[in-house]
C-alpha cells in the first residue's frame, strides 16, 4: 500500500487529475476501475475522482509494488542524470529564494526552456538545484514541477522569475499577464540617444525565420500585436558611439526590444539579425534584464513582496565597453 498526503501544491486539483498525473503510465479507466474497486481511496473511503483535493487529504493506493513502479513509471525523471555535470558547472546566480519563488540571473548562452531533448536549459537546472537541496523530491515532481514564469531569449541574460510552489507560480503568471510587474533591461544600442522615449508599434513574428517585423501604424492585420517599449538613455560612450539604455517592458512580446529599438535606427550591438554589428567579439545581442520591481498593497500568499525591487548585476562584457 502506497499513501500519499496531498500539500498545498496539489490542493484544489481534482482526484482524478492528480492519479493520471501520477499514475502517469495507467490509462484514465484504469484508475476509474481502480476507484470504482476501492483500491484507491481518498480519506479511506471510496470516491469517483470528481472531489477537490485539500491539505492533509490522504490517498492510499492498494497496488503490489511492482505494479505501482509500473504505473508510476521511470520516464517521469525530469533530469537526466547523464546531464548533471553540466547543471553543476552552470554558474547561475541566485538573486532571491523563498518557500514560494526563486528569481535568478541567467547567463547568456542558455536556453530558458530546451527545444529538444539533450539541451540542457534553466528550467532543468532550477528542478537539478531543488533536488540537490532537498526542496522537492523525485515524489512530489510526479504532480508537481517548479518552474520558470518568463522566458528570456538564449543570448539575453538577467533575471528570470521560477515558481517553487503552486501559488507562487499562479501569482507569478498573473503578475505577468497583467503587466503588474515591472521589468527593465540594460542594453548598448549603435548611435546617440539623449531622449527618454515610449515607443508604439505592431509586431508580427514569421516562425519560419525567426524573425520579427514591426510597422509604426496600424496594419490591419490580425497577425500583428500591439507592442510598447519604454526607454532612457543612462550614458553615452563617444568613443564607441554606443549609448546605454534602460528600457521598460510595457507590453512582452518575442523580440521586442530587439527589432523595436532597431526600427529606429539603433539596433543592439552585436545583433547581427536585427542589424546591430559585431562589437569587441560580440556576436550576439548584447541585452541583460536587469531588474523588476513588483507592485506596492499586493495581497494573496506573496504580499510580503509588495514594492520590493530585485536587481540582477550586469554581466562583464558591459563593463569593457
Amino acid at each position: 500500500m502506497k499513501e500519499i498526503v496531498i500539500d498545498k501544491n496539489q490542493e484544489s486539483k481534482r482526484l482524478d487529475s492528480f492519479l493520471k498525473a501520477y499514475l502517469s503510465e495507467a490509462t484514465g479507466s484504469f484508475i476509474y476501475k481502480m476507484l470504482r474497486k476501492k483500491n484507491i481511496t481518498l480519506n479511506d473511503k471510496k470516491a469517483d475522482g470528481k472531489e477537490k483535493l485539500k491539505v492533509g487529504d490522504s490517498i492510499k493506493i492498494y497496488f503490489s509494488d511492482e505494479t505501482f513502479d509500473k504505473f508510476v513509471g521511470k520516464k517521469n525523471s525530469p533530469v537526466n542524470e547523464k546531464k548533471s555535470s553540466s547543471y553543476e558547472k552552470l554558474s547561475v546566480e541566485i538573486v532571491y529564494e523563498d518557500d514560494n519563488v526563486i528569481f535568478v540571473n541567467k547567463p547568456a548562452g542558455l536556453l530558458s526552456q530546451k527545444a529538444d531533448k539533450d539541451d540542457i536549459s534553466l528550467n532543468d537546472w532550477l528542478i537539478y538545484y531543488l533536488l540537490n537541496k532537498g526542496s522537492v523530491t523525485q515524489e512530489s515532481l510526479l504532480t508537481y514541477k517548479p518552474s520558470i514564469c518568463n522566458r528570456l531569449d538564449r543570448n539575453t541574460s538577467g533575471l528570470v522569475i521560477c515558481a517553487k510552489s503552486l501559488s507562487g507560480a499562479r501569482e507569478m503568471n498573473q503578475m505577468l499577464k497583467d503587466r503588474t510587474l515591472d521589468k527593465f533591461y540594460r542594453t548598448l544600442v549603435s548611435g546617440r540617444i539623449t531622449d527618454s522615449i515610449r515607443l508604439k508599434g505592431y509586431l508580427y513574428k514569421d516562425e519560419a525565420k525567426n524573425k520579427v517585423f514591426i510597422k509604426e501604424n496600424d496594419p490591419k492585420d490580425d497577425r500583428y500585436s500591439y507592442i510598447e517599449t519604454e526607454y532612457k538613455p543612462l550614458k553615452y560612450y563617444e568613443k564607441s558611439d554606443l549609448t546605454m539604455l534602460e528600457v521598460k517592458l510595457i507590453t512582452g512580446k518575442p523580440h521586442q526590444i530587439r527589432a523595436h529599438l532597431s526600427s529606429i535606427g539603433h539596433p543592439l550591438i552585436g545583433d547581427i539579425k536585427y542589424g546591430g554589428k559585431k562589437y569587441n567579439g560580440i556576436n550576439y545581442q548584447l541585452l541583460h534584464s536587469y531588474r523588476i520591481h513588483f507592485p506596492d498593497n499586493m495581497s494573496g500568499e506573496l504580499e510580503y513582496l509588495s514594492g520590493r525591487e530585485f536587481i540582477a548585476k550586469l554581466p562583464s562584457v558591459f563593463e569593457g565597453i
